[in-house]
Formats: C-alpha cells, sequence, structure tokens
C-alpha cells in the first residue's frame, strides 16, 4: 500500500512538474514576467509624478488615492473569478491576460494624461499578476521549496526596481519623458510576447480535465462570497484579518510614498531612485537569504510575526520622522518587512490542495485587492484632512513645495497604519503553529452541495491531489514552528 501511495505521489509530481516531452515550467519564467513588468512601471516612477502634479494640481495626494483605490477594488471584485478560471483553463492565458492590462495604460501617459489615469483605475480588472504568478510557482514546486520559490518572485519584484526608477529620472532629466515612456513601452510588449511565445503552461492536462467536470459557479466568483466563507474557519479568519490589517497601510503607502518623499520630505528625483534602489537591494536580501534561515530556523508563523514587527517599526518612523535621514532609516526597517507577504503565501499555499492553487492564491488577493482599494483612498483623505497638499510649484528648482500644518505627526497617515499593523500583530499570535488543513474546503463547500454527485465523481477522480492529507509525516517542516 505504501509503494503504491509513493508511486501515485511521484506520478502526480511527474505530471505537476511537466513532461520532458514539451517546454517544461520553471520558477524562471515567474521570474522574468514579473521582472519586465515591473521594471516597464518602475522606469515611469519620475514622469508619473510629473503627469500626477500637473493634471491635478490641486488635492493631489487625494486623487492620486481615488485612482488607485478605484484600481483597487476592481482587481478585488475580479481575483476571485481569474484565479478559479486559472485553475480550469490554465495558468498561461490568464498570465497573458493580467501582463497585458496591467501594461496597457503605459503609452497612454505621453498619448492623454486622462485617459492614462483612467485606464490605469479600469486595469484593475485584470491586475492580479501576482495572483496567477504564484498559483503557476506552487504548480511547479515541491511544498518545501515553495516558500523560498515565492521569496525568489517577491525580491524579483524588488531587483526590478532597484535601477528602473534611477535609470527612468535620468533619461527624463536628460532626453525628456516622452523617451521614457517609449522604453516602458517596449519593455512591456516584450514581456507580453515572453509570455506568448516562451512560458509553458504549469498546470498539468490531467488536473485541467479533472477540473472541467466541476464548472465554476456564480458563488465561487463572488468576492464577497469568499469574505464570507473565511469566517467558517477560524484559522482561515485569523490569516485573512492579518493580511487585511497588514496590507491596507502597505497599499496606501505604496501608493503615496514617492509623492510624500518628493511633496513634503522635498526628495529629489534622483534621492528618490536612489532610495527605491536601496530598498530593492535590501528587500533582495531578506526575500531571499533572510526569509530562507528564518522559515527553517523560526518557522512560518514566527517569520509572519517577524515581519509584521518590522512593518510597525517602519510606518512609525515614517509617521513621526521630519528629516530626511529618517526616511533612509525607517527604509532599512521597510525592506526586512517585506518577508511578511511571501510568509503568508506559503502559509496559504501549504494549506491548499494542488488542484486549487489558484483559487487559494485568488481568494488572498481578493483580500489585498480590497486592500489596494480602500488603503490609497484612504491615505489620500487622511492626507487631505491634514492639509498636507501642493501649494507652490518653484519654477527654478523643478520641485514642488507642500503646504503642511506643522504638526508634531509630519505623516499622519503612516501613524494611523502602524496602529493597523499593531492590530495584526496581535490577530497573528492566535494563529495555530500547526496549520494544515485545506483552504479550498470551506471555498467550495456550498459548490459541492449544489452539485450533488458531480461534486463526488470528481473528488473521486482527482485523487489525492484533490483531497487533504492528515497523516503527520505528510506535514511539511518547513512550515511548522520549530518548537513543535
Amino acid at each position: 500500500m505504501d509503494r503504491e501511495k509513493t508511486a501515485t505521489e511521484a506520478n502526480d509530481t511527474m505530471l505537476v512538474r511537466g513532461s520532458p516531452g514539451r517546454g517544461r515550467a520553471r520558477v524562471t519564467h515567474a521570474v522574468v514576467v514579473i521582472f519586465l513588468e515591473f521594471f516597464a512601471w518602475g522606469l515611469l516612477t519620475t514622469p508619473m509624478l510629473t503627469v500626477l502634479r500637473e493634471t491635478f494640481p490641486q488635492h493631489t495626494f487625494l486623487m492620486n488615492g481615488l485612482v488607485q483605490g478605484v484600481k483597487g477594488f476592481l482587481s478585488f471584485l475580479s481575483a476571485p473569478l481569474i484565479g478559479a478560471l486559472s485553475d480550469i483553463w490554465g495558468r498561461k492565458s490568464f498570465l497573458l491576460m493580467t501582463v497585458f492590462f496591467t501594461c496597457a495604460p503605459i503609452p497612454f501617459m505621453r498619448i492623454s494624461p486622462w485617459w492614462y489615469f483612467a485606464l490605469i483605475s479600469v486595469s484593475g480588472i485584470f491586475s492580479v499578476t501576482f495572483s496567477v504568478i504564484f498559483a503557476y510557482v506552487a504548480d511547479i514546486t515541491e511544498e518545501q521549496e515553495r516558500s523560498t520559490a515565492y521569496g525568489l518572485v517577491s525580491a524579483t519584484f524588488a531587483a526590478s526596481l532597484v535601477t528602473s526608477p534611477a535609470i527612468g529620472a535620468y533619461l527624463s532629466a536628460q532626453y525628456g519623458n516622452s523617451l521614457v515612456v517609449l522604453i516602458a513601452t517596449v519593455i512591456a510588449v516584450a514581456d507580453i510576447a515572453f509570455v506568448f511565445f516562451i512560458v509553458p503552461e504549469s498546470l498539468p492536462d490531467k488536473m485541467r480535465l479533472t477540473s472541467w467536470g466541476f464548472p465554476i459557479s456564480w458563488e465561487q466568483a463572488d468576492p464577497f462570497a469568499s469574505l464570507r466563507r473565511v469566517g467558517k474557519d477560524t484559522t482561515v479568519l485569523l490569516i485573512c484579518v492579518t493580511v487585511f490589517l497588514s496590507y491596507l497601510p502597505e497599499a496606501g503607502q505604496y501608493s503615496s510614498f514617492f509623492l510624500y518623499l518628493k511633496q513634503v520630505i522635498e526628495f529629489s528625483p534622483a534621492a528618490i531612485a536612489a532610495f527605491i534602489a536601496m530598498v530593492g537591494i535590501l528587500s533582495i536580501i531578506a526575500q531571499t537569504l533572510l526569509l530562507s534561515v528564518l522559515m527553517r530556523t523560526i518557522g512560518n508563523k514566527n517569520t509572519v510575526l517577524l515581519g509584521l514587527g518590522f512593518q510597525l517599526f517602519q510606518l512609525a518612523w515614517y509617521g513621526f520622522g521630519s528629516e530626511p535621514w529618517m526616511m533612509w532609516a525607517a527604509g532599512t526597517v521597510a525592506a526586512l518587512s517585506s518577508i511578511t507577504f511571501p510568509a503568508v503565501s506559503a502559509l496559504v499555499s501549504h494549506s491548499a490542495s494542488p488542484d486549487q492553487q489558484g483559487v487559494a492564491q485568488g481568494m488572498i488577493t481578493g483580500i489585498r485587492g480590497l486592500c489596494n482599494g480602500l488603503g490609497p483612498a484612504l491615505y489620500g483623505f487622511i492626507f487631505f484632512l491634514f492639509n498636507v497638499e501642493l501649494d507652490d510649484i518653484d519654477p527654478g528648482a523643478g520641485r514642488p513645495t507642500a503646504n503642511v500644518e506643522k504638526s508634531v505627526i509630519p505623516g499622519p497617515p503612516f501613524l494611523f497604519g502602524a496602529c493597523a499593523v499593531f492590530l495584526a500583530l496581535l490577530v497573528a499570535v492566535f494563529i495555530p503553529d500547526n496549520h494544515h488543513h485545506h483552504l479550498v474546503d470551506i471555498k467550495t463547500c456550498s459548490a459541492r452541495k449544489s452539485s450533488g454527485a458531480a461534486a463526488a465523481t470528481h473528488a473521486q477522480s482527482a485523487g489525492p491531489l484533490a483531497s487533504p492529507t492528515s497523516d503527520t509525516e505528510d506535514i511539511e517542516p518547513l512550515l511548522q514552528d520549530s518548537s513543535m
């Protein structure tokens, strides 16, 4: 019996990794896709700040928050459906679609700024590349390799921002924004071509054919339904609340921080580019070397707690800091806090069956998408309440000066974010150390009730790939607390 089980697991592993007769999906493919996409957007850091200031001279922070907020909310609405569909139709087609729509607004930055911001908002419907990428990586990696692979993908995101803002700022100063937009557009087209011609499918045909017998219901595509279902399991609820409370301030910070550095702290474009490069390099180290060591020594849960602690410290420092050196120091801590996302993603992936990785990652991406909608709008509104607005532009310096009420707290939204992360830290403490059950059971429970015999047939035909295991020897030590 054990021999048959071992043979079945080995066969399933070969299916997940792809057969030698065709192009084999690798983590490298995911890394290249992420790098090119965010390198293109990184080039536009300086031009985007300029276009944002020129398009919305009044209430700049507020309008930036609203634009990014609409995009994030649309991502929240679409993420569960795209994740579930990718479990049936495969990752490649949806990866191509998400990359295309995420990069579509780039050329419109010079064609029409108003169309550019409109397309950024609408592109949120398909801008869930990370959800598909993490499902792609889960398809082709073993559980003991997955946290390292997630860290590599997240580090690639940071790596893409190490040099691209500096390159974009230099080219913008020497040759104008039009050349930067053109180069970014070419890179985006190259990324789309790479997905179309080179990236192989990661989801095995056997798994996709099996899934065809279990159709998608409207309830599975309802993002609010997925939020309601998380309350049926205490551990899943704790993970989702932790993600929400920690990513809400991160989404708001990401949407407005570079604008804040330029207008309030008065960083030059070169200083902003250098700041991004420093944080990017340190994030790469944190998400590769440091993350791997922490996951093996202190465990998955404690790694999440440590990352939240770093995030709390850096947000509080941003909130009270008013000098440039304080921003640089807090940026170092921010890089260390970047271990949280891959650690949480590994925890979620470990809890989902192999043929439902898209659903599981889609659920977490849906939570993050909701934060991408609420965070930027909330930060923009808090900046607006505290009168942090564009007041005047100095033509000689080429930099805006901000009209900021003198306050003990120069960055009120960041202090609010620190309070939210503190709550996330308290919630994460109660996540069980020995979590080893499948999120997908909650996600598909109602669908199984409505499908009746079809669902039972699907579960039987899926075999060990679709059913949770309870054998203690199958629990991956890498994702457990070291004290267990």
